[in-house]
C-alpha cells in the first residue's frame, strides 16, 4: 500500500513543474510563468513497490487544470531522457528522478490496471488510505493480457496517445487527458473502452470532475 512520507522536497514538484509545464505541447499559457496551485490527484501502488505513483492537477493563474502523471524513481529511468520533469533531494529517501508517468512503463501498466478494475485508487497524501472519489468503469474485453507499452505521441485535444500490447486482443491506447475540463465524465465516448474519472478543485473554490484517462483500441492499420 502506498506509503506517504511527509517530509521535505528540493526542489518542490510545484518547483519543477513551473519549469517543465511551459515546454508541453499541450500547455495552453503564454508569454509569463505559470503560478501554479496543487489541486487535486491521487495515487497508485507500485506492486514492486519500488516507484512512486502519483496523478496531480494544478491549476495556474487564468484557472486552467493541468492534469500529470509523475513517477518517482531512485534512479534514472533508461531511455526516459526526454521525459524527465527533473530532480529532487527527498528528506527520506534522497535524491529522486522524476519522471511523466505517460512516458513510464509502471504508471502506464498501473494506471491500465485502474481503468480495468485490477487496482484501487490511492488518496494522495494519506498512507494506506483507498481515495474512493476516483471513478471507474470497464467495458471489457475483460481477456486483453496487456503485456507492454508501445509508442508515446500527441493525441487531440491535448491529451497523450500511448499505444499498448494487448496480445490476440490487438493493440490498445491509454489516452491521457492533459488539460481538464469540467464536464461530461461519460470516458466511453467515441468508442473507449473504459475511462478513470477524478475531482479536483478549481480557483473559485468549487469542485470538478474530468475524465483522466480512457482506454480504447488503436486505430487499424
Amino acid at each position: 500500500m502506498s506509503l506517504i512520507h511527509h517530509t521535505t522536497l528540493t526542489p518542490t514538484k510545484l518547483e519543477l513543474l513551473t519549469q517543465w509545464l511551459p515546454r508541453q505541447p499541450w500547455y495552453a499559457g503564454t508569454g509569463r510563468a505559470p503560478e501554479l496551485v496543487k489541486a487535486g490527484g491521487f495515487r497508485l501502488d507500485d506492486p514492486l513497490g519500488e516507484v512512486g505513483v502519483e496523478f496531480m492537477v494544478v491549476t495556474d493563474q487564468d484557472g486552467a487544470a493541468y492534469h500529470v502523471p509523475m513517477a518517482y524513481r531512485g534512479a534514472p529511468l533508461a531511455g526516459a531522457e526526454d521525459a524527465l520533469i527533473g530532480t529532487t533531494e527527498h528528506g527520506v529517501l534522497g535524491k529522486r528522478w522524476i519522471y511523466d508517468g505517460a512516458h513510464d512503463p509502471v504508471v502506464v501498466a498501473q494506471l491500465t490496471a485502474l481503468v480495468r478494475g485490477e487496482t484501487e485508487a490511492q488518496a494522495q497524501s494519506l498512507s494506506d488510505t483507498p481515495d474512493p472519489t476516483v471513478a471507474r468503469h470497464y467495458a471489457g474485453p475483460v481477456d486483453a493480457a496487456v503485456s507492454g507499452a508501445g509508442s508515446v505521441t500527441d493525441g487531440p485535444e491535448a491529451t497523450t496517445d500511448v499505444t499498448l500490447d494487448a496480445g490476440p486482443a490487438g493493440r490498445l491506447v491509454l489516452r491521457v487527458t492533459r488539460a481538464l475540463r469540467p464536464g461530461a465524465v461519460d470516458g466511453t465516448a467515441g468508442g473507449a473502452l473504459g475511462h478513470v474519472d477524478a475531482r479536483w478543485q478549481q480557483p473559485d473554490g468549487t469542485e470538478a470532475r474530468a475524465v483522466f484517462a480512457a482506454l480504447r483500441k488503436a486505430a487499424a492499420g
